[in-house]
């Protein structure tokens, strides 16, 4: 059984695609139109159809590959051309073996050269979406998908909108070429609710001073504050990505509209990449409980205020239940290679639910040059004149 698959028109057999502006799936060849109950029934009854005929068949090779399987077929212009496309130019041969995976294309045989932890893409020879099905199987299926709501070419307005708020940008960052490369991609992610007791003890000074003529009086009172209370805490978003270097962009996008997530279908896949986790939750959850005790106090300081000062605290924080789901969640993204001499990569996120944007534009500093050039002419124009009439 090949793990690799494209999900098929059930009226022509074409590569369907989600559209996240009507949430149907799309046929580019027949124009036909599905909803995903049509397109899972189809595929369920194809599945039964088949079944008989597998068991009667021989057991089909295995289409999966591991780079030790593969590296005396590899050019050393393949393993470069590999490194680049994943980000690892700087690991030796050996460890980018453990790192890559060959796959056969469903649709036309090509094969399709993909991190370990790669779930959904494209093939770069017949352009078919594929899924790659043991990736996102087992302890790795997402419980929920959050499906795109924004289609690439709205992502593409709304990118250009948000690049419009900053000057001296440079001119070839707008290039048709370098935007079209916005990639929608479904990132994993631990999304967490607790709920949390809390109660904080400590003294409480509230200082009065006031004036009746030449007099200044101090009133000083002491208080034992005390508070305590339920605090609940749903949607915590964390990553379960280890190669997301660009994660605090990321989370710059946030909120998700978690509540509009679905219960996880692979057909949300097509036409976008996905990735699957490499973090699994025991290994950031101390991190996370720690985070949330943190955060539980700080709420309940927020709510001792009106003392001028507030001492001997006392905090006994306690996490009554904790519940962790595997999501993905969907952004866009893009990139920009300067063309500066230091050549530096901008990385830009967009929620692909909301439309927010997160990045660090690029500063054109010869626009900038040339601009504060032009003030200082203009400044000292007026000055010369000025001083023509005087």
């Amino acid at each position: 059984m090949t793990d690799t698959f494209t999900h098929k028109c059930p009226n022509c057999g074409g590569p369907l695609l989600f559209d996240p502006k009507d949430q149907m799936f799309h046929c580019e060849y027949c124009l036909s139109v599905y909803t995903e109950a049509e397109v899972t029934s189809y595929e369920s009854s194809q599945r039964e159809a088949h079944l008989e005929d597998e068991q009667k068949q021989y057991i089909e090779p295995e289409l999966t590959f591991t780079a030790e399987s593969q590296k005396e077929d590899m050019t050393p212009e393949d393993t470069a051309t590999f490194k680049e496309a994943t980000g690892s130019d700087g690991l030796t041969n050996n460890t980018l073996e453990g790192a890559m995976e060959l796959f056969n294309c469903p649709s036309c045989g090509a094969q399709i050269v993909t991190e370990a932890t790669t779930a959904a893409t494209y093939c770069y020879y017949c352009h078919n979406p594929v899924v790659l099905s043991g990736r996102l199987s087992g302890n790795f299926l997402p419980e929920k998908v959050l499906p795109f709501a924004i289609e690439k070419e709205e992502a593409i307005e709304k990118f250009l909108a948000w690049t419009k708020k900053k000057w001296f940008i440079p001119k070839d960052f707008f290039n048709k070429q370098q935007i079209d490369l916005m990639t929608g991609v479904y990132f994993p992610y631990w999304v967490v609710d607790a709920q949390i007791d809390g109660q904080l003890n400590g003294t409480g000074t509230a200082i009065r001073i006031w004036r009746v003529g030449d007099i200044e009086y101090t009133e000083t009172k002491q208080f034992d504050v005390e508070r305590q209370g339920k605090i609940s805490f749903t949607e915590l978003i964390k990553n379960a990505l280890s190669k997301n270097v660009q994660q605090k962009m990321v989370e710059a996008v946030q909120p998700f509209l978690i509540d509009k997530a679905v219960s996880f279908k692979s057909q949300y896949l097509a036409g976008f990449q996905a990735e699957k986790r490499d973090i699994e939750y025991e290994a950031i959850q101390n991190a996370i409980q720690n985070e949330l005790k943190d955060y539980s106090e700080s709420l309940l300081r927020d709510t001792a205020s009106g003392y001028t000062t507030l001492t001997n605290l006392r905090t006994d924080i306690s996490l009554n239940s904790e519940k962790n789901h595997y999501m993905l969640l969907p952004i866009w993204v893009v990139t920009y290679r300067s063309n500066s001499q230091s050549k530096k990569v901008y990385y830009y996120a967009m929620n692909g639910q909301t439309g927010k944007v997160s990045g660090i534009l690029p500063v054109s500093y010869k626009r900038l040059g040339l601009f504060t050039f032009g003030i200082f002419a203009a400044i000292l124009a007026i000055f010369l004149t000025g001083g023509w009439f005087i």
